[in-house]
Formats: structure tokens, C-alpha cells, sequence
């Protein structure tokens, strides 16, 4: 007996045990969108109408600054108010078996087994950008599974971990007392991508200082000295220092503009989280109630529709026997100067224009 192909009936069959809720068909979803199986196209798009419940949070920090921790804190304090929470842990690659390398799951083991928490680990598979190229659709899937928070935890601070936000609603990026990273938040670009920063392992030396240095940097960037001096009844003492201007900014319910806040944790013993998971709320809301959450997902739309249409041409394109063919046919007059690869490429779109054109069966 002949086993049936895995097409219309066999995703039909995942679909239907996604929907009830099977926790066995989630992971077999999120596998074949990770390794981009044949018909994941077809089930992201037949769960898509259910995408864009979930809050989306990004973590991100040097390797060794707590993250994991931090995150287990984050989804005990989501599961003692009822919430569902769904966790993508991208790791480096193994460079053997090319799978996620760290393992997050060991590292949370105290909130892997509860039935309301799901933790996935992906690879970066070679992605300059901290997050692999799936992530943002495994994210899809989780928020289409009725995961009330996902977290997304990558590794790495620097520029090319900046990626993280693109794919979160609310990016916080973990820093701590030792490594300097106070410094460094400027040259990475950190001050542009962080709307929460969080000073793990606070009960170290140095925490309050690292606070300090990054609050003043803030103060420093977005001018607040200068617009409380502008103000009637304003603490002096504020506009003589940026930091605690901005520091005073951060904790202003009503503001207009969003000051990220700097959080002292120490996670391992479940210091400061009540204060990360209020600032979470709280940022939630002001993009909710200043029409960005719908502006940051809406770009978020548009970079999945042209890293769809990117992937898209580069499989017909090079998959083409003709176009092969062609390329192949001109490299020697290419190395023979006759001809550039420039004028080659735009010859090649015309010629391979048919196999771009047609429809993925």
C-alpha cells in the first residue's frame, strides 16, 4: 500500500488538529514553516486571518547577561495572570548538525513542562541579523496557535543584531554591571532600537552606574533637559541633569513621547520583574493608543511581503534550467571582458522573466 503524498489532505488533517488545539500539531507546523517544507506557504496563508492577537517582545543582550532567566521570570509572572506564552529562543547554528547550538529549553526547564508555555529554539542558520529568516513566520504561527505573549530571545548586541526589532512590537535589550555595554549602546545603535533597557544581575557592582551612564545617554539624545527648562514647577535639579530628566520622562504615565525606561533586575531571584513586565504594559499601550503598534506591524507586513517575493524569485530564477544555462554560456565572455556581470544581470531578468512570471504550483 502506497502512502498518499503529503498535499491537501495531509495539511487539511495538521490544520484540523491545530485547531483543536494539539500541541504535537503546533510543533510539526512550526517545523515545516523552520525548514520551509513543501506546503508551508500554503499553511501560513490558510492561518494568517488569525494573526495579530499576540503581544510580540523581543529580548536581546550579550551572551551571559540573563537573558534566559529573565525570560523564565517574564513567563511565570504571564502565567500567574492566566496568559498563554509562546517562546522563540534563536541560538547560533552548530556548525555539525546545523540546529539551534545553546539549547534555551535546558536553560528554562522549570516553565517547559507547563502546558500553558511553549519554548522553541531556532538557529540563526548564518543570519547576520541575530534572528533567522523563519522567525518572524514561526512568530506568525504561535500567534495564530492563541499564545497571548511570545517572546523572542536572541543572541548578540551589535550592529547586526538589529533585526530583533523589526520582528517585535516592544524590543528590551539586557545589559549588565561588568561588561561595559553601557559605553557600547551608542556605537551599536542600541539607543535606536531599545524601547525598554533592562540592568540584569543588579546585585552586582556597577549596576547603578551602568543605569546611570545609559539614562544620561538617553537624556542627552532626546534633549529632555532642555524641554523640561521649558516647563513651570520642573525640578532644577532634572534640567542640570539629563539623566535624571530622563529618568523622570521614562516614569510619566501620560507622556507624548515614549522615554525607554531603565530596569534594574536580578533575575535569578525574581528581582525587578514586576517593574519589566509593567514597563512592557505600559509601552504596549502607548503604542496602541498613538496608532504605532498598527504603523511597526504594518511595516512588519511589508518586509514579509518582499521577503516572500525575494524568496520566491531567487527559487524559480536559479531552479530555471534555461537561465542555468545561459549563465553558464556567458561566463566566458564575461572573463574574457567582453561583457560585465551588470549587463549580464539585466539580460538575465529579461530572459528569465518567464520563470519569475510563473505561478508556484
Amino acid at each position: 500500500m502506497t502512502t498518499a503524498p503529503p498535499a491537501l489532505a495531509d495539511r487539511s488533517s495538521l490544520l484540523a488538529a491545530f485547531d483543536a488545539g494539539k500541541t504535537a500539531a503546533l510543533a510539526r507546523a512550526v517545523s515545516m514553516v523552520e525548514n520551509q517544507r513543501d506546503g508551508f506557504e500554503q499553511l501560513l496563508s490558510a492561518l494568517h486571518s488569525r494573526v495579530g492577537r499576540a503581544r510580540r517582545i523581543g529580548v536581546t543582550g550579550p551572551p551571559g547577561a540573563g537573558k534566559s532567566t529573565l525570560t523564565t521570570q517574564l513567563i511565570s509572572t504571564y502565567r500567574a495572570a492566566g496568559l498563554k506564552v509562546g517562546v522563540i529562543a534563536v541560538d547560533p547554528t552548530s556548525p555539525f548538525t546545523g540546529g539551534a547550538l545553546l539549547g534555551d529549553r535546558v536553560r528554562m526547564e522549570s516553565v517547559a513542562l507547563d502546558p500553558g508555555v511553549y519554548i522553541r529554539s531556532l538557529a540563526t542558520r548564518g543570519s547576520l541579523g541575530g534572528i533567522s529568516s523563519a522567525t518572524r513566520s514561526v512568530a506568525d504561527v504561535l500567534d495564530a496557535f492563541g499564545f497571548d505573549r511570545i517572546l523572542m530571545e536572541t543572541v548578540g548586541v551589535g550592529q547586526s543584531e538589529l533585526e530583533i526589532a523589526r520582528a517585535a512590537d516592544t524590543t528590551v535589550v539586557v545589559l549588565v554591571p561588568e561588561s561595559g555595554d553601557s559605553i557600547q549602546a551608542l556605537k551599536a545603535g542600541l539607543m535606536e532600537i531599545a524601547d525598554i533597557f533592562v540592568v540584569n544581575k543588579a546585585d552586582r557592582p556597577g549596576a547603578e552606574r551602568v543605569r546611570n551612564d545609559i539614562e544620561l545617554m538617553l537624556g542627552m539624545r532626546h534633549g529632555h533637559a532642555m524641554d523640561a527648562a521649558g516647563h513651570h514647577g520642573v525640578d532644577l535639579k532634572a534640567v542640570a541633569n539629563p539623566g535624571k530628566a530622563a529618568r523622570q520622562a521614562a516614569r510619566e504615565e501620560q507622556s507624548e513621547r515614549w522615554t525607554p525606561p531603565v530596569v534594574l533586575t536580578t533575575a535569578h531571584k525574581g528581582e525587578g520583574i514586576a517593574d519589566l513586565a509593567g514597563f512592557l504594559d505600559r509601552h504596549h499601550h502607548y503604542l496602541e493608543d498613538g496608532g504605532e503598534l498598527r504603523e511597526r506591524r504594518r511595516r512588519r507586513l511589508r518586509e514579509q511581503v518582499m521577503d516572500v517575493a525575494d524568496y520566491r524569485l531567487r527559487r524559480r530564477l536559479w531552479s530555471d534550467e534555461q537561465v542555468k544555462a545561459f549563465v553558464d554560456s556567458v561566463i566566458p565572455r564575461i572573463e574574457r571582458g567582453e561583457v560585465s556581470p551588470y549587463g549580464i544581470a539585466d539580460e538575465l531578468l529579461i530572459k528569465g522573466a518567464p520563470a519569475i512570471a510563473r505561478t508556484s504550483s
